[in-house]
């Protein structure tokens, strides 16, 4: 049964992945009306929300957005910080969602980094300990290894379904802001804005059920050899 549901997540987790860099193509090449650069978009996003302490930075690898709320920087790929398309305007806006977050002080956003050490710390351990807690336990009937590595793999599991709300928030953030500010005029440039950000949230949720799948697996070896 696991076996299925771990070449289905796979198959399912292509598709996403695929249909994303698709999206994120297409929409790199629709320039908007109002011909903003990702990294002007992001800076009348946060002088909009009152935030004057964050600083955009343009970053070189590509498709490595994301907000650091440890720096309070929105670190934009090239294409993103000097592209005047509709999927700049989109991570842009989605990555300044995150630092409005922070600003004001999101429950999700805040128990997601509070839990960042132990999960970088649980990652860690995963893969060899599971991988030695399954020999282990086959050979000598010992569980304790393996025991630990399911609550190593748990802990990143819940650190999945945790980030899926704010992820969700702020591509919400995102859409709201383009729409009502003057950074998208048309249907047309708000439908892509929802549809680049809404495969870019799916890649979210098929790594969370992958993570579920993975632990649900493990635990049954665990409990069910020891029953």
């Amino acid at each position: 049964m696991y076996w299925i549901l771990f070449i289905g997540i796979m198959v399912v987790s292509l598709i996403v992945q695929t249909r994303f860099k698709n999206k994120f193509k297409k929409y790199s090449e629709i320039p908007l009306t109002s011909g903003l650069t990702g990294g002007e978009i992001a800076q009348k996003m946060l002088a909009d929300n009152g935030i004057y302490d964050v600083q955009v930075v343009s970053i070189p690898d590509r498709l490595g957005d994301h907000y650091n709320p440890a720096d309070k920087t929105v670190n934009l790929s090239p294409e993103v910080y000097s592209g005047r398309s509709i999927a700049a305007a989109a991570v842009a806006a989605h990555e300044c969602g995150h630092a409005v977050q922070h600003a004001t002080a999101y429950k999700w956003l805040g128990l997601r980094s509070a839990m960042v050490p132990m999960v970088s710390f649980a990652s860690k351990l995963t893969s060899w300990v599971l991988m030695l807690g399954v020999i282990l336990m086959a050979f000598s009937q010992n569980y304790i290894v393996l025991a630990v590595g399911v609550a190593a793999l748990a802990i990143t599991t819940i650190f999945s379904f945790v980030t899926l709300p704010v992820e969700f928030d702020a591509s919400n953030r995102a859409k709201a802001w383009l729409s009502n500010n003057g950074v998208t005029y048309s249907a047309t440039e708000d439908d892509g804005v929802k549809d680049a950000l809404k495969w870019a949230a799916m890649t979210y949720v098929v790594a969370a059920l992958s993570a579920l799948v993975t632990l649900l697996y493990y635990a049954s070896l665990l409990f069910g050899r020891r029953d």
